[in-house]
């Protein structure tokens, strides 16, 4: 997927709180470090204003899952869809969003 990217000169942003989620060790990552310190990704913060909306849409949704919110959010604004290995929960905190499947 990362080489179709390349090639197809696309971006990927990446909200800073799922690499907090994937990342245990540097020295075993160095793909996924690399990927991320790439010109092709952005990595968004949580700042307060998406961090409040993340909660808001966790409790109109009742889930739980404030990061898995913030990756449908990223996606809506960017008007993307959104690369998961969670569909069914990002499926559930917005049906209509497009997700790729990894």
């Amino acid at each position: 997927m990362v080489a179709r990217a390349l090639e197809l000169d696309l971006r990927f942003w990446v909200p800073a709180g799922v690499i907090g989620q994937a990342w245990r060790s540097g020295r075993r990552q160095a793909r996924l470090a690399q990927l991320l310190n790439s010109a092709l990704v952005d990595i968004v913060p949580l700042a307060d204003r998406e961090a409040r909306a993340a909660g808001q849409l966790c409790g109109a949704t009742r889930t739980r899952d404030v990061i898995d919110a913030s990756v449908v959010l990223l996606a809506r604004t960017q008007g993307v869809p959104a690369v998961t290995s969670d569909v069914e929960d990002l499926s559930r905190l917005d049906p209509d969003l497009e997700l790729i499947r990894i």
